[in-house]
């Protein structure tokens, strides 16, 4: 807070909010991309039920880390200064882009 600045005046958030919610968006365009290449890589390689089940694994994380996503962009929305992130929302993000990184590297070998 700045000297002589009025405790009582709304906050500014500036741009920081909007940053947030872009790097959301492309967390989440990210994710579906990767899907996308795995089931690709999968129907070129030949889909072998392991495969496929890799490929049903994928999307559902990926639908996971876009329901993760989703909440977070509304509770952002929703006021104009928002919770912070749950920690169990945190951490279901952050095992989601995991398990994606794990099934995807499984794929490519």
């Amino acid at each position: 807070m700045s000297v002589g600045a009025d405790p009582e005046a709304p906050r500014d958030p500036g741009l920081q909010p909007e940053r947030t919610r872009l790097a959301w968006r492309r967390t989440t365009l990210s994710c579906t991309v990767a899907a996308v290449l795995a089931v690709r890589a999968v129907l070129r390689g030949g889909a072998t039920p392991a495969a496929l089940a890799v490929c049903g694994l994928i999307g559902v994380l990926c639908l996971g880390f876009l329901l993760v996503a989703q909440l977070r962009i509304r509770a952002m929305d929703a006021t104009p200064v928002p919770e912070a992130l749950a920690p169990r929302h945190a951490t279901a993000a952050a095992l989601c882009a995991a398990a994606l990184a794990l099934c995807a590297a499984t794929l490519l070998v």
